[in-house]
């Protein structure tokens, strides 16, 4: 149970069926690929994005925080998919060869921007609330943008935390560089204009099960780190807010310093999709920093049992039609109590897939969308939206929010022709 899901690991003898040839052919023939792209945001605010990396260990904290930022003409927007090594961790992921994923992925996916400023300045304008995203399996910080991205506009402060527990199929750190003899010749450039002169790149990609692995203790182990993540990520923001001069590994061109008392740390929510689902209600147990949560499509085989009776915040389920089943529903109902019931919801947005909720989503045709399961029925623009605003409504109601996303509280209850209330699951009685 995945970011990307099972079906994408194709395996047909056909060789005109295989998983090059689908890609190939919805490069050819695909007529639609120049209406593809991440939405734009429909809030108020520009959105500007950075990347901060406190301690360039893999103990250390690594997101991309997106924020309202000044409106400008002629601002940079950054690649979804940052460089080649994420390509070569999502070739892994789906088991495909490395050299020609990168072609393939680089042709398909690497002109794709994110509708955000990069390194933008911060528009000061109070204190905006803040949520931290946890992403799914197999995927890393940057592919859930347009979510993101329209948290931010709508005035929250997002950090998509890059989880380095082994379960993002790629992401990197950095360790000291050996010492050299001084040379006389001129230094060799920086392999990474981001990156400290004494440091190193080290990748980190994707840990498959190995044969005979029980599954269970690996994801376990993986949801306590995940959540322990979302938790660094958020004392770091909280550090941020405080004035406190937080060294940026990256060296990036944002200037943190502005974000001083920029944060609304009364009103923190934890948010994630898929195993990011699961990590979201390990995260509200662990730290009641995080007032409520939003579970995408959740995976909750990595939870300890005895978990369910100790969340106490409301937690909002957003299902996809495709993708659940009953033990899996079954899970989620145990964290209803008669004292918290009516803090507990769910909905199931019709026509929905596991994929509806990463980019993925938007940037691939309609054949290849649905040969890959990154597709539904309902149109992406139309679903995205369902999720964006119904998870608006909730925020609203469980932090305390003075905005008018009150206009969509009947989506919390599952009231539209697109949404079911509750599961379209037949649940074990």
């Amino acid at each position: 149970m995945s970011c990307f899901n099972c079906q994408l690991h194709i395996h047909i003898e056909d060789p005109k069926t295989s998983f090059s040839h689908v890609i190939y052919e919805e490069s050819m023939g695909n007529s639609c690929s120049n209406n593809l792209g991440i939405p734009p945001a429909k809030g108020p605010n520009a959105v500007g994005c950075s990347d901060f990396m406190m301690d360039h260990t893999v103990e250390g904290t690594f997101f991309r925080l997106y924020y309202p930022c000044v409106v400008s003409d002629n601002a940079e927007k950054p690649d979804w998919i940052p460089c080649k090594g994420y390509f070569y961790g999502l070739a892994d992921f789906m088991k495909i060869n490395r050299g020609l994923s990168e072609k393939i992925f680089n042709y398909l996916f690497g002109s794709f921007k994110i509708p955000a400023a990069l390194n933008g300045s911060y528009k000061q304008n109070g204190k905006y609330p803040v949520v931290i995203f946890s992403h799914g399996l197999g995927a890393f910080r940057t592919l859930y943008s347009a979510i993101c991205t329209e948290l931010a506009s709508q005035g929250f402060i997002v950090a998509s935390v890059e989880h380095r527990d082994e379960s993002a199929s790629a992401t990197y750190f950095y360790h000291q560089k050996p010492q050299e003899p001084e040379k006389d010749e001129a230094s060799p450039p920086k392999p990474n204009p981001e990156a400290p002169e004494n440091l190193v790149e080290e990748w980190m990609y994707y840990r498959s099960l190995k044969p005979g692995e029980s599954e269970f203790p690996l994801r376990n182990k993986q949801v306590k780190q995940r959540a322990d993540e979302c938790i660094k990520a958020l004392d770091t923001l909280i550090q941020i807010n405080s004035g406190k001069n937080m060294e940026n590994v990256l060296q990036t061109e944002f200037d943190w310093t502005t974000l001083e008392n920029s944060m609304d740390l009364c009103r923190i929510a934890v948010m994630g999709h898929s195993f990011g689902g699961a990590t979201v209600v390990e995260a509200l147990c662990k730290d009641v920093n995080f007032k409520c949560g939003i579970a995408l499509d959740a995976w909750m085989f990595p939870l300890d049992e005895e978990i369910y009776v100790r969340v106490k915040q409301p937690i909002f389920f957003i299902n996809s039609e495709k993708f659940q089943w009953a033990g899996n529903i079954s899970r989620m109902r145990k964290l209803d109590s008669s004292s918290t019931s009516m803090q507990r919801k769910m909905i199931t947005i019709k026509g929905t897939v596991h994929q509806s909720f990463p980019d993925f989503t938007f940037l691939t045709g309609n054949w290849i969308g649905k040969i890959l399961k990154l597709k539904g029925e309902i149109d992406p623009q139309v679903g995205i939206d369902l999720c964006n605003r119904a998870s608006l409504a909730f925020l609203q109601r469980h932090l305390g929010l003075d905005k008018d996303f009150n206009q969509w509280d009947h989506l919390i209850e599952g009231k539209d022709h697109n949404l079911i209330p509750g599961t379209n699951v037949t649940e074990i009685s």
